[in-house]
């Protein structure tokens, strides 16, 4: 049997996915942080399951009749208006943090991070 994961590979590099790794320190590698495929695999479930919360959230109300939608353009807009509000704050990046392993106080979470480019663009 082919491993599909293998086949379409954008890197030649051959590397594992456990479900069950441990969480990384934040502050050890911020390289490994960004690549790492566990911890990309953590954040896309939370991802998910937020996405899946918010979802059914809008269709309770619409189905219960409190939220009215005229088309499928102004759901996406109050979705991508939902998400927004609940990631603009420490409990919504706490949601992922834990999801991912982490463990830290709300108030150490960094609201407006600083992007560091390496190349001038």
């Amino acid at each position: 049997m082919t491993d599909p994961l293998r086949d379409e590979a954008l890197t030649t590099l051959a590397f594992e996915i456990s479900p069950d790794a441990s969480p990384t320190d934040p502050a050890a590698n911020p390289f490994k942080l960004v690549v790492d495929p566990v911890m990309r695999l953590k954040l896309r479930r939370a991802l998910f399951d937020l996405i899946e919360s918010h979802d059914q959230e809008l269709a309770r109300y619409v189905g219960e009749g409190s939220l009215a939608l005229e088309s499928y353009k102004e759901y996406i807009e109050l979705f991508a208006h939902s998400l927004k509000q609940t990631m603009g704050t420490r409990e919504g990046i706490a949601y992922l943090l834990q999801a991912c392993g982490f463990e830290l106080n709300k108030d150490e979470i960094n609201l407006t991070p600083e992007t560091r480019w390496k190349v001038r663009r």
